[in-house]
């Protein structure tokens, strides 16, 4: 019995450091951008802020796309300073996909429905980011952006020792946001592990044109398991191509965990993540209405 349970938790702390360790780097260069943008780049990033923003949700869904959760976790860290808008985050969110490309790339029969499903969730992404900065970011002057996203950057390196330099700095953020990722990435893959996948299948509700609600939790579950998970179940047939997109899109990755450690706004964190599941249960469901009627 003392066994088992030392397999299952060296198994599961050995997935949730690798999934942690895949973003590390990046986690690294986002605390160092994010550091050189305080101390080296004040008055260039407010030249770029009066005449950016335009298409950051078209570039943060083309980058969201690309098949790695650590963009996500960038994305994140940016918004928790207020580099990037909440419609640009939700954006990267909506169009970031995990591991899921690789998992149906092995299945060339699934190649057309990849296809779809990556154009999909780009036009879902660019679409959604412009309404909610349409509806979510205030009438500011760039001045005044500038200096909020500063009031963030000092909120993040008020601990950061900077006098002794911005990589240092940003070593002791990544280490700290990397320890915090690596804890809940063990919780969650220790109860996946301990629940079982077939419990999981159990709720997709098979046929039910309400699917994409089941299907967008699961995305929101943030561990590469849900995209591998989602992907396995539409070869199989199991879920729609509605229900697909929709977890797809909640799937962010880790980036959801980042946004709640950098992010110190519980309500706006929930709101953001709110509304990424609304959207993908909207879409998902959209598109299996129009697959019917066609």
């Amino acid at each position: 019995m003392l066994e088992k349970i030392a397999e299952l938790l060296v198994h599961a702390f050995s997935h949730a450091f690798v999934d942690a360790l895949k973003v590390l780097p990046l986690l690294f260069l986002s605390y160092l951008l994010i550091e050189y943008i305080e101390h080296k780049a004040s008055q260039k990033l407010e030249k770029a802020l009066s005449t950016s923003g335009k298409y950051s949700k078209v570039a943060g869904a083309i980058l969201g796309i690309i098949p790695q959760c650590g963009f996500s976790a960038i994305a994140a860290t940016l918004f928790s300073n207020r580099v990037i808008t909440i419609g640009t985050l939700v954006a990267v969110f909506l169009a970031t996909s995990d591991e899921a490309i690789p998992m149906l790339l092995a299945h060339p029969e699934k190649s057309k429905d990849l296809i779809f499903i990556l154009i999909a969730k780009f036009i879902i992404a660019v679409v959604f980011g412009t309404i909610i900065d349409m509806i979510f970011s205030k009438k500011a002057s760039d001045k005044e952006k500038t200096e909020d996203m500063h009031k963030h950057i000092d909120e993040t390196c008020k601990d950061c020792d900077c006098e002794h330099g911005i990589v240092k700095s940003s070593l002791r953020h990544t280490l700290s946001t990397f320890m915090f990722l690596l804890v809940i990435s063990f919780a969650l893959t220790l109860l996946i592990e301990i629940i079982g996948e077939e419990t999981f299948e159990r709720f997709i509700l098979s046929g039910s044109i309400l699917q994409p609600f089941v299907t967008s939790i699961i995305g929101l579950i943030p561990n590469c398991f849900s995209s591998v998970l989602l992907s396995r179940l539409y070869v199989e047939g199991s879920i729609s191509l509605g229900a697909i997109i929709s977890g797809l899109s909640t799937g962010a990755g880790v980036g959801s965990i980042i946004l709640l450690k950098t992010n110190k706004n519980l309500k706006e964190n929930m709101t953001i993540l709110g509304l990424v599941y609304i959207i993908g249960v909207f879409c998902g469901i959209l598109i299996d209405l129009v697959m019917r009627l066609i």
